[in-house]
């Protein structure tokens, strides 16, 4: 009986056990496989079925292989039958199809069942749907690693993406571009369309850039409208800017977005590695840099990294704090170079110019220190120093008995400052014993061409309204152009001491000359030289009808505490006043400047034939038709106002000068330098005859 009750008992708890185990099977959440050993399903679950879609006949008696999906490689099933027999279970994620084709991920895990004698009779495969999961995953990763609007990788991958381009270019020992593009006048596109529309653009923009690139290349939307790129296998610096140049073709064609056509450029720096060899971030702002010049330069292109031209910028950096810092300490002052009446002998003004005192390398002079600060704010700054230091100057010198038209040098870049009137105005009226008409302002011509209506409009409001004066300084550098002498209210007119200079030597300067103050002349103008180095220089320019001038001759720049004791030690050119004071008619004036000129030929000849080679900077025009004189002669041959004869007579001389100098010349190139040297009196002799039939002109 007992043994009995044991059976009874034991086919209970077997019956249970069934039970429980046929719960377990179909309750469970995880779905359920069984195989046998040819692989073939005998066994499913309720919850394989509403996973897959599949019902139990659908899958009985076939290979579970009719679930696969393509999207992992043959080498993963292999690797999983591996593990199942040598370890009797695998366990990983793999990505199967439904019944509709849908793909989902799942996590599977495979077991061997063995029976009583380790023989194996069944598999069976446990797994859920971990699809959700993985969306999830995806969707967090794309949020971490990429920009939302443009799908493209974010600052994060694309520094990881770096490190694996900058490890693959050690590998290959080839080039990696580094570069960074930023679109042209994108806010604009904003501000008249919607941000929508902007958006959209910056989404084609980044679809043009990826077909514009090879897969292994990376671009990354680092912000705005800015985009960076990775280049990898580049052999040269050529083969990259193919691919600019074809990347900046692309995004210059015309988008159409909601309706509207747009079109829009960009601008690139770029820089390679290992040639520029740092870090990313370095890279980045390299490139970043040689982006910024593209857009200096004109935009709509790119432009390589020069790591020098950086250089140049970090040490232009350090000069700027360095000028800065001599402002805060007070280490500039002003020089002041007179200006004069030559005919009346009076010194009506001074320019006032720069100098720095620095207080270990001396003097320092502004051609070395304003091209540093030309436009930045210290341009502005040091501009308003030195209005307000010789505002103070002229309040000194008032005191002094000393009343003088002082002229400063305003740049561009200050003039139109959105500060420029209301900054002169505070300083004028710190200086209320100072008549405005004292203090003149020097306006570049070349700044005229940048934006005449504003430097009109600012220039007109200095003089109407705060009373000041308007020169035009360095007249017939740039493009002298009739419209600034109508629309500026420039009072003077300088000119610039390239042309005064070399005026007795060069004709053509001497015609620009002779323009620049026809002129002055027809638009009512006064008209002043500088540059003046010879008293020659002074005569000439008289005789063309300019009397004011300062230059080396007059004096070289003064410091302010010694300008009052130079003023009363001046002494006015004798010459210039007697030519001055004098009326000459058109034959005299010819006469005259016949007379300089010739002067200054004979002179800079004979000293070139007398000096080494090495020391001679130029000769004078030995084509006889070219200089001064055989321009002179032939005009006056034209204007009929010397006798025919006469003028015969001095041609005749003149190339009988010329004749003489050529064959001296050759000889001195030559080498043959005592012969040259020899044969000077042979040109002395041909000057005093030119001179003496000049003389016999004056005499008629």
């Amino acid at each position: 009986m007992i043994g009995t009750h044991l059976d009874i008992t034991d086919r209970k708890l077997a019956e249970e056990k069934r039970r429980l185990s046929s719960r377990v099977f179909n309750k469970t959440k995880e779905a359920i496989i069984i195989t046998n050993t040819d692989n073939l399903i005998i066994e499913v679950n309720p919850a394989f079925c509403a996973i897959t879609g599949y019902n139990p006949e659908d899958v009985l008696g076939k290979q579970p292989n009719m679930l696969r999906s393509e999207k992992q490689s043959p080498e993963i099933y292999t690797q999983m039958w591996q593990s199942i027999n040598e370890d009797g279970h695998w366990q990983g994620e793999v990505w199967n199809r439904k019944k509709n084709g849908e793909l989902y991920a799942e996590l599977l895990t495979i077991s061997s069942i063995q029976d009583d004698n380790n023989h194996t009779t069944h598999y069976v495969g446990l797994f859920s749907d971990i699809t959700k999961r993985k969306q999830q995953q995806q969707a967090l990763e794309l949020k971490a690693h990429y920009d939302e609007l443009t799908q493209l990788p974010n600052r994060a991958l694309f520094t990881d993406r770096f490190n694996q381009a900058i490890a693959h270019s050690k590998r290959t020992n080839t080039l990696l571009a580094v570069c960074f593009l930023d679109l042209d006048d994108f806010k604009p596109v904003n501000d008249t369309y919607g941000h929508n529309v902007g958006d959209q653009l910056l989404i084609k923009v980044a679809m043009r850039i990826k077909a514009c690139i090879r897969d292994e290349d990376t671009v990354s939307r680092q912000g705005g409208d800015e985009f960076a790129l990775l280049l990898g296998n580049i052999e040269s610096s050529i083969q990259c800017e193919q691919t600019l140049n074809r990347l900046h073709h692309s995004l210059a064609q015309s988008y159409v977005i909601d309706g509207h056509t747009i079109n829009i450029s960009a601008s690139s720096g770029v820089t390679l590695y290992p040639t520029d060899n740092i870090d990313l971030d370095t890279l980045i702002r390299h490139a970043d840099q040689a982006m910024y010049q593209a857009k200096l330069i004109g935009k709509d292109r790119y432009q390589l990294f020069n790591i020098e031209h950086d250089q140049q910028i970090i040490n232009k950096h350090h000069q700027l704090g360095e000028i800065q810092q001599a402002l805060f300490n007070d280490e500039f002052c002003l020089y002041y170079q007179p200006k004069v009446n030559m005919k009346t002998g009076k010194v009506f003004g001074a320019e006032a110019l720069i100098r720095w005192l620095h207080p270990e390398k001396g003097l320092i002079t502004p051609v070395d220190f304003l091209p540093i600060i030309k436009d930045t704010e210290l341009e502005i700054l040091i501009g308003n120093w030195v209005i307000n230091e010789a505002l103070k100057q002229l309040d000194l010198w008032k005191t002094q008995d000393i009343e003088l038209e002082v002229s400063v040098n305003i740049s561009s870049y200050h003039l139109q400052s959105p500060s420029f009137v209301t900054d002169l105005e505070k300083a004028l009226a710190l200086h209320p014993q100072i008549d405005p008409r004292f203090l003149q302002l020097e306006i570049l011509e070349s700044s005229a061409l940048g934006d005449l209506q504003s430097i009109s409009s600012i220039s007109k409001n200095c003089v109407e309204i705060l009373g000041v004066n308007i020169a035009l300084d360095d007249f017939g550098t740039s493009y002298s152009s009739l419209t600034h002498l109508r629309n500026l209210p420039a009072k003077t007119i300088k000119i610039d001491q390239t042309f005064v200079r070399d005026m007795l030597d060069d004709p053509n300067d001497y015609a620009i000359i002779d323009g620049v103050i026809g002129l002055a002349d027809s638009f009512n103008r006064e008209v002043i030289a500088e540059g003046v180095e010879t008293s020659d220089h002074g005569l000439m320019l008289l005789l063309m009808g300019c009397q004011k001038a300062q230059g080396y001759y007059i004096s070289r720049p003064i410091p302010a505490d010694n300008f009052s004791n130079w003023l009363s030690s001046y002494i006015p050119n004798e010459k210039w006043k007697t030519m001055g004071e004098k009326v000459f008619s058109l034959k005299e004036i010819k006469i005259q400047l016949l007379r300089l000129s010739l002067k200054r030929w004979q002179n800079k000849f004979e000293n070139n034939i007398q000096s080494s080679a090495e020391d001679i900077d130029h000769w004078p025009i030995l084509n006889k038709t070219k200089c001064h004189c055989g321009i002179l002669i032939n005009r006056a041959k034209q204007e009929q106002i010397f006798d025919q004869n006469w003028l015969k007579t001095m041609e005749e001389a003149h190339n009988a000068m010329h004749n003489i100098a050529d064959d001296l010349f050759n000889k001195y190139q030559k080498g043959d330098v005592n012969s040259a040297r020899n044969g000077l009196k042979y040109i002395q002799v041909a000057y005093e005859k030119m001179y003496g039939i000049l003389e016999l002109e004056v005499n008629t």
